[in-house]
């Protein structure tokens, strides 16, 4: 066997086992240790390469920035394991409730805010599935617009910080959070609003798509109108505001800002007696599986990263991606096309510890900037997990809908949503500005 070929045969191995639906951590870690064995037997390796591997994940474990992502999970869980969420839903459908589609605009607004809340899209999509679905659905509302917009707004988490997803990116990029935070504020409150606007114009042009809430339903005096949203719409927002703001002016670090987002949805459900142990421990569950489901993924990616480059894996890669036809434009080309397909079939975590180190060292090469890069494979990401046949969101959906809602429907429903986040990629790659 060619020695050279080791990099190579590695990286389609760790694919192989990825897509055959192994554990993706045990994939990566398992793979990291055939082929070191491998490695040490043609002479390109040395015993004293994998004696590096428990400094590494030591420094995982002790890096200050990880720490803020059980912080965000679990604030973003407490809001919707308490029915914060639900009451803020419910909440904004009377307010926007009078008017054509305002059941629609009121979707889009929570997805921001629980966007904002976490990055964690399964949690949204679910979320918003269970509460708004039905409703929707009550009061006439098209399967399809109804299904469409969920989905696209539960995905906002991808996006909209803080995010879970962006902390990640960060960390994978080597750039600063509250940057990348900065940088997709516009990208994701743009997204957020082409939302707004295509369910209004649905509302003009077809109203019987998008009806009114009946009068029965909107039947609220305006006092007690402005005390639910004193009480039940004003507080998360002024959570999220502090969380994001002592972030971006330079108060608090992330993880400072995720610790207090978590005490702060804590406070927020006892003020409103929601604070129930059952809600507790449910919350502290769903923080403990996903944030164990990343640090094994990161225990697992930096075994395979060690091996890889030991077997100049990385300069394999390095050259293909540096020496493609049009240059900068050729990178952005592939590391979309890569990202979209392979977010069909892997989570983004999976992605982020796997892709994005293989594609960050050839666009610093080149020169792009790796803020906007970052923003760019988050927005990507965001359209992949709605993209019909194999959108993770789609299954999210899919999960809680009734019976009533076919998974046609919800196929047909995403794709006025994958368009304009299709327009929405666009604009930040024609106009870097958007993001820097």
């Amino acid at each position: 066997m060619n020695p050279d070929l080791l990099g190579p045969l590695m990286f389609a191995a760790a694919l192989l086992l990825i897509f055959s639906g192994y554990p993706v951590a045990f994939a990566l870690g398992g793979t990291a240790l055939i082929f070191a064995l491998l490695g040490i037997e043609f002479g390109l390796l040395d015993w004293h390469l994998m004696m590096a591997l428990p400094d590494r994940i030591f420094g995982i474990m002790s890096n200050y920035v990880l720490l803020a992502v059980p912080f965000f999970i679990f604030m973003g869980t407490m809001l919707e394991k308490s029915r914060l969420a639900e009451d803020l839903l419910k909440t904004i459908g009377m307010l926007f409730g009078p008017l054509r589609g305002g059941l629609a605009l009121a979707v889009v607004f929570v997805g921001a805010l629980l966007a904002a809340a976490t990055g964690v899209v399964g949690a949204s999509v679910v979320a918003m599935g269970m509460i708004s679905l039905p409703v929707m659905m009550n009061y006439g509302y098209s399967n399809e617009l109804s299904a469409g917009v969920i989905t696209a707004s539960g995905t906002l988490g991808q996006i909209i910080p803080p995010s879970v997803v962006l902390v990640v990116l960060a960390d994978q990029l080597g750039v600063s959070v509250g940057d990348l935070f900065i940088g997709a504020l516009v990208p994701g409150v743009m997204l957020a609003v082409m939302y707004g606007l295509y369910a209004g114009g649905v509302a003009v042009f077809k109203p019987k798509a998008a009806p009114a809430l009946p009068l029965s339903e909107r039947d609220i005096s305006t006092g007690e109108l402005v005390r639910r949203v004193l009480l039940v719409m004003l507080p998360p927002l002024l959570l999220i505001v502090v969380v994001l703001g002592s972030i971006l002016i330079g108060v608090a670090t992330p993880t400072e800002a995720g610790a207090l987002g978590a005490v702060g949805a804590m406070v927020l459900a006892a003020a409103g007696r929601r604070l129930t142990k059952k809600a507790l421990v449910e919350t502290m569950d769903e923080t403990a599986k996903l944030t164990s489901m990343v640090m094994l993924l990161l225990v697992g990616s930096t075994a395979f990263a060690l091996v890889f480059r030991g077997l100049n894996g990385d300069l394999w890669i390095e050259g293909i991606l540096t020496n493609l036809p049009g240059g900068v434009i050729g990178l952005i080309i592939v590391a979309n096309l890569a990202i979209f397909i392979l977010g069909f079939f892997i989570d983004f975590f999976e992605i982020a510890f796997i892709i994005v180190p293989l594609l960050a060292p050839a666009a610093a090469l080149l020169g792009v900037d790796l803020v906007w890069f970052g923003v760019m494979i988050g927005m990507n990401l965001q359209t992949s997990f709605m993209t019909p046949p194999f959108g993770f969101a789609l299954f999210y959906l899919r999960g809680v809908a009734p019976p009533e809602l076919t998974t046609g429907q919800i196929y047909r429903g995403v794709i006025p949503f994958i368009v304009i986040q299709l327009i929405g990629l666009l604009a930040i790659i024609i106009w870097p500005q958007l993001v820097l």
